[in-house]
Formats: structure tokens, sequence, C-alpha cells
């Protein structure tokens, strides 16, 4: 798939709160429908200041026992047809912890938010840092109450059945991205939304030096992002000839179109960002937008080690 080894486990966040409570029980069917194991995490936050400072790194003695792992696997006594399971607790920092235990994996899950923070905010530190940083791709399981009704765009009327939604940047197609849609609406016999969004309005420079928007050149600019999304989505489609795929050319800002089309949908796919400023890696905008405000599962999906670079 490129993006996480296939057949790598799936490997689950958890610190306690309801938000890991529904994470955990996204990756159990997740794990569930790859037939891999999952391992269940807990990161233990460091408590006690090892110097002076409001940012200092802290530590805490610790028994050997990690309450919330055994609340989550008590959680799982009786229950059939689960699949392997492996519990670890580490200390450290889970910003930092949780990418490097992804490494591996064939998919690192967490919940919106966890204890600790502004409960209003959709996303905290931790989903973001793990979004930014985790070599595999990243699920972001958001709180039910974040579930925003249908928009206006064409994507987001309603259909029946299992239904992924894929972003796809037409001028630089994300092949890991790509994949692993097709790759998870195969699993869930799901149809899969692909929305391609273009620069809107399409505008021209007078003879006056004014611009103005021409509807003809905006019509034309549809059409070629159109053929140009269904010529790279074509591969794609002869992989996976069980995937029904439906392609919205959309004009304007991508992020409103994801976030409008993503109620009732299994799982929005994006693209985690192709380029690196600096030393360090970064969030998309669009990616960023859909992350605080799509309402449902987000997947983000690493580029390949030379696209990340490019």
């Amino acid at each position: 798939m490129g993006a996480g080894p296939d057949g790598g486990p799936v490997v689950v966040a958890v610190d306690g709160s309801e938000g890991s409570g529904r994470a955990l029980e996204w990756a159990l069917a997740a794990a569930e429908l790859r037939g891999v194991p999952l391992r269940i995490v807990h990161v233990r936050g460091y408590e006690v200041p090892l110097v002076d400072g409001p940012f200092a790194s802290v530590v805490v003695e610790r028994g050997e026992s990690d309450p919330v792992v055994e609340q989550a696997r008590e959680s799982l006594v009786g229950r059939a047809g689960l699949p392997e399971l492996e519990f670890v607790t580490v200390d450290g920092s889970p910003g930092r912890e949780l990418p490097r235990l992804g490494a591996g994996a064939g998919l690192l899950v967490l919940g919106s938010r966890g204890r600790g923070g502004f409960a209003s905010l959709l996303l905290g530190s931790n989903g973001l840092a793990c979004a930014r940083d985790a070599a595999c791709p990243v699920v972001v399981v958001p709180r039910p109450e974040a579930n925003p009704e249908p928009g206006s765009t064409e994507a987001s009327v309603p259909d029946e059945g299992p239904r992924v939604v894929l972003g796809h940047s037409a001028p630089a197609p994300d092949d890991n991205a790509l994949a692993f849609a097709f790759a998870e609406a195969g699993r869930r016999g799901a149809r899969l939304q692909v929305i391609a969004a273009y620069p809107w309005p399409v505008l021209s420079c007078t003879p006056t030096g004014e611009f103005v928007m021409k509807a003809v050149e905006d019509a034309e600019t549809e059409r070629e992002y159109g053929k140009l999304a269904q010529d790279q989505l074509a591969p794609y489609r002869e992989r996976h000839p069980e995937v029904r795929v439906d392609v919205f050319i959309a004009p304007g800002d991508a992020a409103r179109h994801l976030v409008e089309a993503a109620p009732g949908a299994d799982l929005v796919v994006v693209g985690r960002h192709r380029r690196r400023l600096g030393p360090g890696r970064m969030l998309g905008s669009v990616t960023h937008a859909v992350l605080l405000h799509a309402g449902v599962p987000v997947a983000v999906v690493p580029p390949s080690p030379s696209g990340e670079n490019a």
C-alpha cells in the first residue's frame, strides 16, 4: 500500500477517556477487516518536573500495573471474534511516543481528544502530532457530537450503504492516499467518492488591467481537471474493479467540499503533505481543516519518503 506495511498491526492509543474508548472500538473493527493483530498502547505522561520551568519534562515513579491498560483489557473480556491482542505501556510524551509506536504498523488510531486540554476543541495536540509525524496512516476518531449536518456540495447528497471519501489533488496526485482509499473502500464494500477541487473563480486580465471572471474558461478548467483526475484514477480502478467510484469535480475550497461530504461517510481520506519546509514535517492546510471539522473518522496518509522530500 505504500504507507504502512501490509500485514502490520493496527495500533490504538488509549488513555481511559471516552474518546479513546471510541478509538478502541474503531480499531477493533479495522483489525478484524485487515485480519491483523491489534496493539493497544497507553503512553503514561510525565507528572513530576525534572527541572524548573513551565515547559519542563517531568517523570514519576510508578508500579508495574497500568490501570488504563487493565481497564481496556477488562472491557474486552468475554467478547467473541476479537483479533489477536497485545497490550503495551510506555512512559513518555504521547506526542513523541505515539508516532514512534506507529513505526511498522499498518494503521495508528486515536480519539480526537483525550484527557486534558479544552473539551471544546475537536482535535488535540497529540492527534496533530501523530497525523504530522507518524510513518503509517493515522485515523482520528471524533466524538459523536462532532458530526455536522450534510452540506450543500453535490457530493454531500445522502446515499445508502458504506462510503469512503477521498480528497484528491489532480495537479499533485498522492499515490499513497489513492492506494489507501481504494483498499479501504474494497475492504468495506464501500462506494468511493473522489472529490477534486480546482481554483475558482478563473480570472482573466483585460487590456485595461482589470481581472474579470470568465465562465468559458471556468468550464474548460473543470473539464481539464475532470479528465486529469479520471486518468489518474484509472490504474486503481483496474486493481479494484469491485469498488464503485464517483468523481466530483468541484470549484473552490477543497476543505469545505470534503467537510460537507463527510456526514454519513465511514471514513474521509486525505494525504498529509508532499513538501517539507526546513527540518520538520507539516500538515497541509486542507488536511488540517478536515481534521478539525469533518466530524467523522479521518485517515491521514503520509506520502512516500521521496514525495515528502520533494
